[in-house]
């Protein structure tokens, strides 16, 4: 009874955070799928040119985040501190350690429980130096973004859809730049346990681009007739949209107003330094899955805009699925850091096993849908009546058998990142990631695609190999420091509030 009394308990804790965490994640993954289905509109060789531009997007996207990704327990860690200061007058608290993010109950608020000084003046330096990374990241990555597309035909794709790809790929790349300002403020309202609003905006977000999206590319209520492009251009309207609207919703907000300072120009160069060391490692490794799932498209486009109008389909169905595990990753990383401030070793190994478990429930149920009505599935991006896009749905309904184990590992990965980053080990997510992606993974994709002959299908067995590979070692790694640290450290540390 006691231990089931634990499970209820460790599962509620993690559903808590992981619920809201994934439904935005959801939420804001179907900005893609919303783009990606009305590619699929407009034809296989617009979604295999789209599919391409959004693939080179995201790999920016992704490692720009990253580098803002360690803001918010930043944040938290000092509103933990302001709390325990007020809890403890006079008690020792400079021994703080990225765990600390996970111990905060109530955020910090304007006024401050320290007077409104040291804790308030380092959240507002966070904030400045958060959006000075973002600014640089952005500009940078929309730069590299268009580079990317005009080299996309010395990449072995087909050269209508690399022209085609070039002209979305322009239309993204001022979007990147409001994309990660949305994201350091993300990252503060969540530091500060207020991320009420992201849900509101990023669901209005998706009924804003679907509405742009249909105007822009088909030229309606006097709008150019933009095509295929114009998907860019509402995808980073968007974009600017989610951020304006997030700030707004930050100013209006009595407790996140007085520390909100975007003037990125002053930032302190120290902060925006111990942040990049932060942001780097967790940018890599999310560059090194993204980068890796990006090299996989221009392998899958080299079989020709069938094969990779395809793959672009059903990556983006994995895409949505990836999503809970993200909500699963973070909630499950910050339990962590929250048992392990308080010395209970044995309630941050049960979390490992309660997020798999939950892992592997969401994506079992999805694998069932997969494999019970594949053409259900795949509806949204391939008309089964049209001669054109017939070669890309046969392509498309192989895939998902495969795709149908490997979201367990893709799953599973993900939460073995957040987990180690629980125990502030960023490090070795990127170094797994290196083996189990690039090692393992790549190599396997290449042999089993062409010199063995398994073309698309055989390219995403290699993808399964390499998912669960780093699954496996991300994992095994979390749970021998886990072990290290409770030999060391034994029994909790506090009492539980």
């Amino acid at each position: 009874m006691q231990q089931l009394t634990t499970l209820a308990r460790d599962g509620r804790a993690l559903a808590a955070l992981a619920v809201p965490l994934a439904l935005t994640q959801l939420a804001q993954v179907a900005l893609t799928t919303t783009d990606t289905v009305m590619m699929g509109v407009l034809g296989t060789e617009a979604l295999a040119a789209g599919g391409l531009a959004l693939v080179i997007f995201n790999q920016f996207r992704t490692m720009g985040v990253g580098l803002v990704t360690s803001v918010g327990n930043q944040v938290a860690a000092a509103a933990a501190r302001a709390e325990r200061a007020a809890a403890h007058p006079g008690a020792d608290g400079g021994a703080d350690t990225g765990a600390d993010a996970g111990t905060i109950r109530e955020p910090v608020t304007g006024s401050g429980t320290d007077g409104g000084t040291g804790t308030d003046h380092e959240v507002r330096d966070l904030i400045r130096a958060a959006m000075a990374v973002a600014t640089l990241a952005g500009l940078a990555g929309a730069v590299l973004m268009v580079l990317t597309g005009q080299a996309a035909t010395l990449l072995g794709q087909d050269a209508a859809v690399a022209d085609r790809a070039r002209g979305v790929l322009a239309a993204l790349a001022p979007g990147l730049i409001p994309c990660l300002w949305f994201q350091a403020i993300r990252q503060f309202t969540v530091g500060m346990r207020r991320p009420q609003a992201l849900l509101r905006i990023t669901i209005a977000s998706v009924a804003v681009n679907a509405t742009l999206n249909w105007l822009l590319v088909h030229g309606t209520w006097g709008l150019p007739e933009l095509g295929l492009t114009g998907i860019g251009v509402a995808t980073s309207s968007v974009h600017l949209l989610s951020f304006l609207a997030l700030y707004a919703s930050a100013r209006r907000d009595p407790q996140l107003a007085p520390l909100l300072d975007l003037a990125f120009w002053k930032a302190d160069a120290a902060t925006v330094r111990r942040l990049l060391g932060l942001g780097t490692p967790i940018a890599a490794t999310y560059g090194s899955e993204a980068g890796f799932f990006s090299v996989t498209a221009l392998l899958a486009g080299s079989f020709g805009p069938a094969a990779l109008a395809a793959h672009t389909a059903v990556n983006q169905l994995v895409y949505i699925v990836f999503q809970v595990a993200v909500g699963l990753s973070h909630a499950a990383s910050i339990n962590v850091s929250r048992e392990l401030a308080l010395g209970d070793h044995a309630a941050a190994r049960r979390i490992k096993n309660t997020a798999l478990a939950c892992g592997a429930a969401v994506s079992a149920l999805v694998a069932l849908a997969y494999l019970a009505a594949p053409g259900l599935v795949l509806r949204p991006y391939f008309d089964p009546d049209a001669a054109s896009d017939q070669q890309g749905l046969h392509i498309a309904t192989g895939l998902l058998v495969v795709v149908a184990v490997l979201q367990f590992f893709d799953c599973a990965q993900n939460i073995g990142v957040g987990l180690l980053r629980g125990l502030d080990d960023t490090g070795s997510g990127f170094r797994i990631t290196l083996i189990g992606y690039w090692a393992v993974g790549l190599p396997a994709a290449w042999l089993l695609a062409h010199p063995l002959g398994g073309g698309t299908r055989g390219l995403w067995c290699g993808l399964l190999l390499g998912l669960a590979t780093t699954a496996a070692l991300l994992l095994r790694r979390y749970s021998q420091t886990l072990t290290a640290r409770a030999a060391t450290t034994p029994g909790p540390a506090a009492a539980r509030a």
